[in-house]
């Protein structure tokens, strides 16, 4: 398989006419796998394309990306501001939100365990920076099939009902923002 002036000058027009890698290794043949022209595409900087219109009037949703949980930043006190005025927001405006994250789980230093310490029945919940020698894990009690104790599986396990209200919410208030 080789790419030759002919094949890549296919290639463009095909990937512009807004064919799929499939469908474009399906004409090149000989040996052209769609990984193959998905890689010569990257390398040739392609990215724009025609997009077919859809035959759907209704906007496909996007699948969403599971997003890590983060404590608390500031955010906007929930005013609700449309066209240019949303320049003219004030910092006063700006109050520190709560923590998501409500329990704040206090582990004594005496049962903090490094890796060699952990045992089954073990919380295995990391504390501080794995790349510093103080790193430790929680080590408190945990049921012997669980990965976490009480106070961290809930702060690590919620509930695809809360995630999806959560998500709801945030959109929402980017739509009321933007």
């Amino acid at each position: 398989m080789s790419w030759t002036d002919e094949r890549v000058e296919l290639l463009r027009k095909l990937w512009m006419d807004g064919l799929s890698a499939s469908q474009i290794a399906a004409q090149l043949a000989n040996g052209i796998t769609r990984n193959a022209v998905i890689g010569k595409v990257h390398r040739l900087g392609l990215s724009g394309r025609v997009k077919s219109a859809a035959p759907s009037s209704a906007p496909r949703p996007r699948p969403a990306a599971p997003r890590p949980q983060r404590m608390a930043t500031p955010r906007l006190a929930t005013p609700i501001v449309r066209g240019a005025t949303a320049l003219a927001l004030q910092p006063a405006q700006f109050i520190a939100a709560a923590p998501r994250l409500v329990d704040d789980v206090v582990i004594p230093i005496s049962e903090r365990v490094t890796i060699m310490e952990l045992r089954e029945g073990m919380c295995r919940w990391p504390l501080g920076d794995p790349s510093t020698p103080d790193f430790r894990y929680c080590g408190g009690r945990s049921d012997i099939a669980a990965t976490y104790c009480a106070a961290h599986a809930r702060m690590a396990y919620q509930p695809a009902q809360d995630r999806r209200r959560d998500r709801e919410r945030e959109r929402r208030q980017a739509q009321q923002i933007g």
